[in-house]
Formats: C-alpha cells, sequence, structure tokens
C-alpha cells in the first residue's frame, strides 16, 4: 500500500484522531476532483465521531490533480497546504473546532476551504 493512502494517528488534547487522505471525484457532469480529508475520532463508542474535510475544485480552487503531489490544495497565488502533513491536519483539526464543526458524535461532511483560508492566514501571520 502507498505510504500516503495509509491512516495515521493524531493525537490532540485528550482525543485520538485517525486520519487519511483520498482523491475523489465529484458524481455528476462536472466530474470535479477533489481531496477528502478524513478524521476518526476513537474511544468510546459514544465518543466515536467522522469529520470529512472536502476540498472540491472549483474556481480559484485547486487540488492535485497529477499536477502537485498528492494531498496537496491551493488557492493559488503560492498559497498551499499538503493534506499529508500532520501539522496541517492538526491546524485544520483546530480550525474546525473553534468554529463548532466538528461532530460531538456521528459524521459531519464539511467544506474544507473556509478552513484552509484560516490556516493559510494564521499561518502568514506567524512570519
Amino acid at each position: 500500500m502507498a505510504r500516503h493512502r495509509r491512516v495515521r494517528r493524531l493525537v490532540a488534547g485528550d482525543e485520538v484522531w485517525l486520519w487519511s487522505v483520498r482523491h475523489g471525484h465529484r458524481a455528476g457532469p462536472d466530474g470535479r476532483c477533489r481531496e477528502v480529508l478524513s478524521l476518526h475520532r476513537t474511544g468510546l463508542e459514544e465518543m466515536r465521531a467522522v469529520m470529512r474535510l472536502v476540498f472540491a475544485a472549483g474556481p480559484g480552487r485547486y487540488v492535485a490533480e497529477g499536477v502537485w503531489s498528492s494531498g496537496s490544495v491551493s488557492a493559488g497565488g503560492g498559497l498551499l497546504l499538503n493534506l499529508h502533513e500532520p501539522g496541517v491536519v492538526r491546524r485544520l483539526l483546530e480550525s474546525a473546532r473553534g468554529r463548532g464543526l466538528v461532530p460531538e458524535r456521528g459524521e459531519a461532511v464539511v467544506d474544507g476551504w473556509p478552513l484552509f483560508d484560516v490556516v493559510v492566514a494564521a499561518a502568514s501571520d506567524a512570519v
């Protein structure tokens, strides 16, 4: 199995998350590409949750379509995140948590682009 398809582990506070990244195509006539970051909170059954951050290609929003390395998402202008990097995943998870997007349990599918903007802005402020 390719390294970039494996399930990885992230510890955030007292929670343990398993995460992976996959490339897919939207159903329908446009069949746009998208990158999906899936985060699964482990633990007791009543604490389990899944959050899928979807980065769909569109105007001004680009995903790895064979041009960049797997898991790359960009808004152009040199702004790029690699969803295979644990630090990026942690910052996206923290941003989602700060906006109340992380489900208590069950599954949530979330547009990842607003979180991309927050993570990129925070990284530029830190420089």
